[in-house]
């Protein structure tokens, strides 16, 4: 387990915060760590900044969340890894697809040459729009109160998806199956960003697997044709327990 000091903490959305820190480990776009605050559980979670300067950014949505998105500048925070696959950097034009905080994985692929669907319940929800730096921004929220209203696939089908080399997507599940179904009409390049329930991140427990495949160690980051032979994707989760169970969209 490592440890290092808060260096600073970036209010986002009403409720997710970026917390940057110094780390030099190298690591790469789609890793994550292990985080952990003395008092709470281990959680994953993606790197939002890959570079000297780390940050993870975070969302409440439990104890062990709730306590991170609380560090102020000085605090400690604890971790381990970087662990997972990175997502595959191309050179040229790359489209984002992020839902929600699913956008943190995707900040460290802004270049000037990347377009970015960035969809979110509301206007105020919407994370990193400022971040996209030249590249066609659209915006996507589900009560319309900023850009389009509805969901990714809405912006999807006004673009030329062949003019990418690589199309990268992070969100929900019910997102990326639904980006899934529309990329997988064409013959494009997609990497898509799983989320599962982890324990170890160290290809342990196997409470994060999907179809045989542990997203710790042989993912999170699976590319389209992998996805293609997946028939958990988007159907099954294991529960806490260990129990699976479909998933009721």
């Amino acid at each position: 387990m490592m440890h290092s000091e808060v260096i600073d903490v970036e209010d986002n959305t009403p409720t997710v915060k970026t917390i940057y820190f110094e780390w030099k480990q190298e690591a790469k776009p789609g890793q994550f760590i292990m985080a952990w605050v003395p008092g709470t559980g281990e959680i994953p979670i993606s790197l939002s900044s890959t570079d000297t300067i780390k940050s993870i950014t975070v969302k409440s949505y439990g104890p062990a969340s709730d306590a991170i998105t609380k560090l102020k500048r000085g605090s400690r925070i604890f971790f381990r890894g970087p662990y997972g696959r990175p997502f595959s950097t191309v050179s040229g034009p790359a489209l984002l697809i992020g839902g929600g905080s699913g956008m943190a994985s995707l900040r460290p692929l802004i270049t000037k040459d990347t377009d970015a669907i960035v969809s979110a319940r509301t206007a105020a929800e919407l994370l990193f729009s400022d971040r996209i730096m030249g590249g066609k921004l659209f915006e996507v929220t589900d009560d319309g109160s900023a850009g389009i209203r509805g969901n990714p696939i809405d912006a999807l089908s006004t673009i030329d998806l062949e003019k990418y080399k690589m199309t990268y997507v992070c969100g929900p599940e019910i997102m990326l199956k639904k980006v899934f179904d529309f990329l997988n009409r064409s013959q494009i390049r997609a990497e898509f960003a799983m989320e599962r329930l982890m324990k170890c991140g160290i290809g342990v427990c196997d409470s994060c697997s999907v179809d045989g495949f542990q997203l710790c160690r042989d993912g999170s980051i699976f590319s389209i044709e992998e996805l293609r032979g997946m028939t958990e994707f988007g159907r099954t989760k294991l529960t806490e327990s260990g129990k699976r169970i479909y998933l009721n969209y």
